[in-house]
């Protein structure tokens, strides 16, 4: 097995993910080490959005905003089984901006880039329209816009997917422990989890990707270098809820809170109201990030300003948190801070090794360009952009032929229930037929763990997907931990004990 690498990425979300396959793509041999599963930290505990971000163009940053909304229609054309245009509900009262400077907002927002598929925006009278019915008498006007909707986390996997039938190698549970430049290359050591022992693993590459988030200061500790790097990040904490659907209908809102921040409610896996995001300093170990009171009570009080039924702490059915890295450019107030990606060549090593800072879901692709850009030069190579133009595995059709190709699965599959197959179409798309290419019958789908999970899906996860636990299938592949119960997930728990990994 080759152990010699152009290009070493350390950091298994979207960042690692995305830059991983555009390398792989261009011919660079590279090797992805993840510590823990696949999009397992910060970019599977987002918002779950594909947008400019309006925000931002308060803060003038409309160059990020720009590339931004280029970038929604890019991923939506290269991902339209995970990425789905959602239509926004932006209420106007008093207490908020006015409505002349909303109105140019959306204009801003609607021309700043060329639109393909998303819908213009337009105003909306919430006293009359049915998606008002919720909200509040006094808020009685508003706007109507469009952004995407992501499965984050499978955005990530499908990245690592694509990377990884390009010729990737991509290691998960996998902890890089050591880098050291040796004359002309890296010597990095690998710890694998594996069920019973930990296995090392020595590789050699070229050049060296930190892309690790929240981890960034933790695999630059690991150089000894002298340039400061401690002082580049500042980590923050995004929390969200998830209640019973509050709304009657598929369309979202984003709220501008009494703080000036936004709060989305979001359509959440058909039966659910997504609710966030906050946006606190944090200190504190990445992977133990959790949800506090404080931040509960925000989100409940927050939206409850807006809906004319109040929601409290017993209506949450979940919560999730992440922790965001983001470049410190010293800006005291926290919602300042720049949410554009950094890409910094760490001179001391003669720019053989990048670290990624910052950065949103929404432009990782863009970041991954221009990383490879520099990877190029380092390399005295010239290659090309091809990433926005190729599908990523089972994206390979249009948007809009979406419900078409959704009904042709449902009919060839007839034997399976069609909502079974509509949640396979939007998690894999047109893999289906590579999942389900030798069932005739429903007991060829395997051993039922309930909630729609079959054995069939489980083992593409594991084979195809590098899935190996519970949360794995559950929380990151599927969202279905929300709907399992204790017995599915136990009779799931005893069929991967049968497996060695």
């Amino acid at each position: 097995m080759n152990t010699d690498f152009d290009v070493f990425i350390v950091g298994g979300g979207i960042n690692g993910a995305g830059i991983a396959r555009d390398a792989a793509g261009r011919g660079y041999k590279v090797c992805l080490a993840e510590m823990s599963d696949i999009s397992s930290g910060t970019s599977s505990w987002s918002t779950k959005l594909i947008h400019g971000g309006l925000r931002y163009m308060e803060q003038f940053q409309l160059r990020l905003v720009r590339e931004a909304l280029i970038e929604r229609e890019n991923l939506l054309s290269i991902a339209p089984h995970i990425i789905r245009p959602l239509r926004f509900i932006l209420p106007h009262s008093e207490k908020s901006r006015p409505l002349w400077m909303l109105s140019l907002g959306m204009f801003i927002y609607d021309n700043l880039a060329r639109r393909k598929v998303l819908r213009k925006s337009e105003k909306i009278n919430l006293n009359k329209a049915s998606e008002g019915k919720e909200l509040k008498d006094n808020f009685a006007q508003g706007f109507e816009y469009s952004d995407c909707w992501v499965e984050d986390s499978r955005l990530v996997l499908l990245n690592a997917r694509d990377a990884y039938l390009r010729g990737a190698r991509i290691m998960t549970r996998s902890k890089v422990v050591s880098l050291k430049w040796d004359s002309n290359k890296w010597e990095i050591l690998v710890q694998k989890k594996l069920k019973n022992k930990i296995k090392n693993y020595q590789f050699s590459s070229k050049m060296v990707v930190n892309a690790a988030g929240p981890w960034v200061n933790e695999i630059n500790g690991q150089l000894k270098t002298s340039n400061g790097l401690f002082a580049r990040t500042r980590l923050v904490k995004g929390s969200h809820i998830v209640l019973p659907k509050l709304v009657n209908h598929e369309k979202a809102f984003i709220f501008q809170n009494f703080d000036n921040r936004v709060i989305f409610v979001i359509p959440f896996e058909k039966q659910f109201s997504l609710i966030g995001t906050t946006d606190e300093e944090f200190s504190e170990n990445p992977s133990e990030v959790k949800i506090s009171k404080k931040e509960i009570d925000y989100l409940c009080e927050s939206v409850s300003t807006f809906f004319k039924k109040p929601i409290s702490s017993k209506d949450i059915v979940w919560t999730f948190s992440g922790v965001r890295s983001l470049y410190d450019d010293g800006e005291k107030s926290l919602q300042k801070i720049t949410r554009e990606y950094v890409i910094k060549e760490e001179s001391e090593y003669d720019k053989k090794i990048l670290s990624i800072y910052g950065g949103k879901i929404t432009t990782y692709r863009k970041l991954a360009e221009k990383v490879l850009k520099i990877i190029d030069k380092q390399f005295n190579k010239t290659t090309y952009s091809w990433t926005s133009k190729h599908a990523l595995p089972g994206g390979d059709f249009e948007a809009k032929s979406f419900s078409k190709l959704l009904k042709h699965y449902q009919e060839k599959y007839n034997f399976i229930e069609r909502g079974i197959i509509e949640r396979l179409f939007m998690s894999y798309g047109t893999q289906i037929d590579e999942m389900l290419h030798s069932t005739k019958s429903i007991k060829d789908l395997g051993k039922y763990f309930g909630n729609t999970l079959y054995e069939i899906e489980v083992k593409w996860m594991m084979n195809s997907e590098w899935a190996e636990k519970v949360d794995d299938i559950l929380w990151r592949r599927s969202k279905l931990g929300l709907i399992f119960d204790n017995i599915g997930v136990q009779k799931l728990k005893n069929y991967l004990k049968k497996y060695k990994i």
